[in-house]
């Protein structure tokens, strides 16, 4: 035991001593209390910018121009569908603040969509068809949707006309407003899903990043012959256990120190967003101590296989194909529970909360948006840390057998085979 923390201590030394490792984490700290900052600095800028009264002129009508050509469509209506007041003009506007244009020839529409004079163009062939032309076409573009619904109230007013019928009673009986009260007396999978995704590809990453650092870790050490000073003099399951709870212990330090900068910040900040970020970062207590419990299972789980699979190998450039074997493993896990989310109560899904290499995330995706009993949480945890401790173990004596050899990797299931030979 006093070698475990012996070494502990030092590898905890080298964590938090190391120049990336310190920076990396004020860096991301920093950037994620940054971005949470952003709107309420946006606010007083744009505030500032309100209470100026000074102005440049030219500056002014660039960006009137620019305003008016974001809310003008043109139009090219050649059988005069749109056309339904008396002397002759475009009806109305689409709604509030955007303006519809018309024009001769539908080059001449083209071309002011082109030289960005008008934000769309629309070619109406009937009150059911029509052409669409936009210059740039953004991800949230809304302008065909927008005409769609244009055309939609011609066509009742239409109707309306040819059955003689009264324009807003016939809209107040189409659109008559209904309200509900919404109680969800289980779980909200809509409202816990972002959060469950987010935390998903969380523990993937953590686990991914400092699994292969403990595996190179190793595999340095192995290459530059000092392992063969540290396994004659001390334990190699004190070792190789020293090694992974120093991973560990940095890991939880690191996630830590972000989520309190990033979570903090957003509390103070949150009501300068105009967007709702609960559904990331609203996360119940009970998902959190589950995510922790289970996450830290299967953090330690794998980071015990790759210290064993980092001594596999005598130069680090063999590593990532050691390494294969577990991190494809990873990425089953990872992309099966992303598919399963939408289905956590599935069989799918209550198969890996079992299994020890993918309950670290199947569970709490569970617990986050599914129906769980206590006694399924339980059994997977123990299941879980049990097999943590038998990894441990298993990659303790792997850890000693394989570090004094050197030459061409070693696949994992020689050195399993090895181990029960030297057991019988």
């Amino acid at each position: 035991m006093k070698q475990f923390f012996t070494i502990l201590k030092f590898e905890l030394d080298n964590y938090f001593k190391s120049k990336s490792y310190v920076i990396s984490t004020i860096l991301i700290a920093v950037l994620a209390a940054g971005i949470m900052f952003v709107p309420r600095v946006k606010d007083a800028i744009t505030g500032d910018k309100k209470d100026s009264t000074v102005q440049d002129s030219t500056s002014k009508e660039d960006s009137s121009a620019d305003a008016d050509a974001e809310h003008t469509y043109g139009v090219y209506d050649p059988d005069g569908i749109l056309i339904i007041d008396v002397d002759g003009s475009v009806w109305g506007s689409m709604e509030t603040g955007i303006n519809l244009v018309s024009f001769d020839s539908e080059d001449a529409l083209k071309k002011a969509v082109e030289d960005e004079k008008a934000a769309a163009g629309f070619a109406v062939r009937s009150l059911s068809d029509y052409d669409y032309y936009v210059y740039n076409k953004s991800m949230d573009n809304s302008d065909a949707a927008v005409f769609d619904s244009y055309l939609g109230m011609l066509v009742k007013l239409d109707y309306c006309e040819k059955h003689d019928l009264d324009l807003n009673e016939f809209m107040e009986a189409s659109y008559k407003e209904i309200t509900h009260d919404e109680y969800v007396l289980g779980k909200d999978s809509t409202q816990n899903f972002w959060y469950c995704y987010v935390l998903v590809i969380l523990i993937f990453m953590l686990i991914i990043m400092y699994g292969m650092s403990i595996a190179s870790s190793v595999t340095n050490e192995k290459s530059n012959r000092s392992i063969e000073i540290l396994v004659t003099s001390t334990d190699s399951t004190a070792l190789l256990f020293g090694k992974v709870f120093a991973g560990a212990v940095a890991t939880v330090f690191q996630v830590g120190i972000i989520a309190v900068c990033l979570l903090g910040s957003y509390q103070y900040n949150k009501d300068f967003w105009s967007i709702d970020l609960g559904m990331f970062l609203d996360i119940p207590a009970n998902v959190l101590v589950v995510f922790a419990v289970f996450g830290i299972g299967g953090f330690l789980f794998y980071a015990f296989l790759y210290g064993a699979l980092g001594a596999l190998v005598s130069k680090i450039e063999d590593l990532n194909k050691s390494a294969g074997s577990a991190q494809m493993i990873i990425m089953i896990v990872y992309f099966v529970v992303l598919l399963q989310l939408d289905k956590v109560d599935g069989v799918p899904m209550k198969v890996c909360s079992f299994l020890p290499f993918s309950s670290y995330s199947a569970m709490f995706a569970r617990v986050a948006m599914g129906h769980v009993q206590i006694w399924e949480i339980i059994v997977s945890a123990v299941i879980l840390y049990i097999s943590v401790a038998l990894m441990g173990v298993i990659g303790g004596k792997i850890f000693r057998s394989s570090t004094l050899r050197y030459g061409n990797p070693i696949k994992l299931t020689t050195a399993i085979k090895n181990l029960r030979k030297k057991d019988s």
